[in-house]
């Protein structure tokens, strides 16, 4: 009877990645639990990353050099330096980024910005502060979720075979059914009920800097605009089709 091996694989395959998500989650709700207490004026640069992570503060870092003519981002997707004194941590990690040649794919330079060390002490800082979720946090319940999902397909597959596999006794079809049901329910309860109340922890913002970003309006095309929602908050077609330019 392979059938009740398959499904002793599937019940401890999907308890164990219940418990992994669940032990992730725990940890996440530790370290981002709301104080209550944080009131106070987000920057650009905060405001970036508290919205979309390192990338965001990137982009908004690129946006703003642009404007303000120290860099020049074109349509086709590079970004060329003009003024080589950075006013920041941030725009020297771009002008870095970009390197000697004064010339580089717009792609290519946000993600070096986005890993440059600028971006992650300003993360250490907002994590210090109550206001973003610990890297460690985010990852583990990403990992948690894949995990139950992983989990999930590998019991509808053994179901699957279960029930087309010839059996030695006879055995109804229902019986297998309902017996696979259980710890696929497990695994698919999991997932519902962690993309209800762990989904706020694997945003960058912690429910204090949740709090912070609502509180906030920006007009579209301000930087603030940029910060909050990436390329999608620029009003000029042609610099926003730089942002999003992939290249070949």
């Amino acid at each position: 009877m392979f059938w009740v091996l398959f499904l002793l694989i599937a019940c401890v395959a999907s308890a164990l990645a219940c418990a992994r998500l669940c032990l992730a989650a725990v940890d996440a709700a530790r370290t981002g639990t709301a104080r209550g207490t944080v009131e106070r004026e987000l920057n650009l640069y905060e405001t970036a990353f508290l919205a979309g992570g390192p990338h965001r503060v990137a982009e908004l870092t690129l946006v703003s050099m642009h404007r303000r003519r120290r860099l020049l981002l074109a349509h086709t997707g590079w970004a060329t330096v003009v003024d080589p004194e950075g006013g920041d941590d941030h725009e020297r990690a771009v002008i870095g980024a970009i390197g000697p040649t004064g010339q580089a794919p717009t792609a290519a330079t946000r993600t070096a910005t986005a890993a440059a060390d600028a971006v992650r002490s300003l993360a250490d800082r907002l994590v210090a502060a109550g206001l973003a979720v610990p890297s460690a946090s985010r990852t583990g319940v990403a990992a948690g979720v894949r995990a139950v999902r992983a989990a999930a397909v590998l019991t509808a597959a053994l179901g699957t075979v279960s029930l087309l596999m010839p059996h030695e006794r006879p055995v109804l079809p229902a019986v297998i059914v309902a017996w696979f049901s259980l710890p696929l329910l497990l695994s698919l309860g999991c997932l519902v009920i962690a993309r209800i109340e762990i989904y706020p922890y694997t945003r960058w913002a912690s429910p204090d800097g949740q709090r912070l970003l609502a509180s906030l309006r920006a007009e579209r095309g301000s930087l603030a605009a940029v910060a909050m929602r990436g390329a999608s908050g620029v009003d000029d077609p042609e610099l926003r089709a730089a942002l999003t330019h992939r290249g070949r």
